[in-house]
């Protein structure tokens, strides 16, 4: 259901305190400016509460489920007052169970180590390599990149139709591209998966920072995020779903905590009985900080509220659109139309320059930072850049010199604690750029386009 534009403008809520909003970085040409972060799409800032709720907690940090004293216990409940935190924050159904991971990656290698052995995936190639990869050691189908929401769920229709063997299936999508930021129909493709007698994972790890994620209402089987990208810090993330495949897999982690008995038989070896909780793919001494940051974070979005989130992203996302428009040289990528709704992540080149270089210039000379590259969907990229899949690049390490073409893209996100100057002041810069060039000289360094000489390179050597 839409929401009137009135309604939206008087829900708009102010950007929230993130870590880092008051850090100084030296500019090539002279001085220090206030760091702009644009690049939330690879890790968001942390939110100043998320940061607060664990130094308060680090004190009283002990292991989990294994001891009795005072603050072992302590850590145990708040462990898994975390848990039920991120189910309800994700909608989950009363059967569903959150499994703690690292990151998406760590959650769609887990999943992709559960599904039955005879089972079929079905993946687009527009998704994030985290959900292209993990599925190694199943049969999948690539599906062709649509080029609109109905396009999507009609492909995944006729693949699912026209499988065989008719057994299990799973279908991997994306809720947001890491790339364009366009939303996909995720209800609509759990329907027709489910109507397919297939099941639907959702790489929630761009939609769940931006837009309300609930299992239920999108009727998926599953949700993979990271905290990393939900204003956390590093090495935590979640599968939240059905627990049927999870329960029947061996534990993704063979170790303490995944198992429940361990005993020695008559013969030498040794007979375990495992955990058919989360605990059965959660071995070893778990990531408690971690874990308690993510619901930290789940909490404190919670309590801002959604709406007045989404409402002023969105006004962010329309003033950057309308920005870009107004220089001709600037093409923003798109697989569903400039009418396709999204999230705070946009993805252009700029018509004579090399990626790299743009994005070094904005760094040097503005203190944006910004990402450049094929952000890990190199199939994506490649597709809407209309290159061939056999081009050469990577993600992160431009091949080509300054000025010259690259085959990569830039891409500036923002979200939740992004203030209105950054915006304001990545505009600008690209207006600038694209009118005067760069006032710096730039070359090519470890794959990566670097300032020639300056104050930033020896600030950079001195880490």
């Amino acid at each position: 259901m839409s929401v009137p534009t009135a309604a939206l403008e008087s829900s708009i809520c102010a950007p929230l305190p993130v870590l880092g909003q008051n850090v100084t970085v030296p500019l090539v040409t002279g001085g220090e400016v206030t760091y702009a972060a644009l690049d939330y799409a690879a890790s968001a800032p942390a939110l100043q509460r998320v940061w607060d709720d664990v130094a308060a907690y680090a004190p009283y940090y002990g292991s989990v489920h294994r001891g009795a004293g005072y603050l072992s216990q302590l850590s145990t409940d708040l462990f898994e007052n975390s848990r039920r935190t991120v189910a309800e924050f994700l909608g989950c159904r009363a059967d569903d169970q959150v499994v703690f991971t690292r990151s998406t990656t760590d959650s769609l290698n887990l999943l992709a180590a559960a599904i039955p052995a005879d089972c079929q995936v079905f993946v687009y190639e527009t998704e994030h390599h985290a959900s292209l990869l993990p599925w190694r050691d199943a049969r999948v189908t690539y599906l062709n990149a649509p080029r609109t929401p109905a396009q999507a769920v009609e492909s995944l229709e006729r693949a699912l139709a026209d499988r065989d063997p008719y057994g299990p299936a799973l279908v991997c999508v994306t809720g947001a591209s890491n790339v364009t930021g366009e939303l996909w129909p995720v209800k609509e493709l759990a329907a027709a998966a489910h109507a397919h007698g297939a099941r639907i994972v959702l790489d929630a790890a761009q939609l769940a920072p931006h837009h309300p994620v609930d299992i239920a209402e999108l009727d998926v089987d599953w949700v993979a995020f990271s905290g990393h990208k939900l204003y956390a810090p590093f090495g935590s993330g979640v599968l939240a779903g059905r627990a049927d495949w999870l329960q029947a897999a061996e534990p993704y982690l063979a170790g303490g905590g995944a198992s429940r008995k361990v005993a020695r038989r008559a013969d030498g070896g040794v007979d375990v009985d495992w955990h058919t909780t989360a605990a059965r793919h959660e071995a070893g001494s778990p990531n408690v900080i971690g874990v308690y940051s993510i619901a930290s974070a789940c909490k404190a979005l919670t309590e801002a509220g959604f709406e007045g989130l989404v409402a002023r992203e969105q006004e962010l996302v329309g003033r950057v659109r309308e920005g870009l428009a107004e220089v001709p040289e600037v093409q923003v990528l798109s697989l569903f139309g400039d009418d396709a709704p999204r999230v705070g992540v946009i993805s252009f080149v700029v018509r004579g320059w090399n990626s790299s270089h743009f994005a070094a210039a904005l760094s040097a000379e503005y203190g944006i930072g910004v990402r450049d590259g094929l952000f890990c969907a190199h199939p994506l990229v490649r597709t809407l850049l209309g290159s061939d899949p056999q081009d050469p690049g990577e993600c992160g390490a431009p091949e080509a010199e300054p000025g010259e073409r690259s085959l990569n893209a830039i891409r500036v996100s923002f979200g939740a604690g992004t203030p209105d100057e950054h915006i304001d002041r990545f505009l600008r810069a690209v207006s600038e750029l694209v009118r005067e060039g760069a006032r710096w000289n730039y070359r090519t360094e470890d794959g990566r386009c670097v300032p020639d000489r300056g104050e930033a390179a020896r600030v950079r050597d001195s880490f």
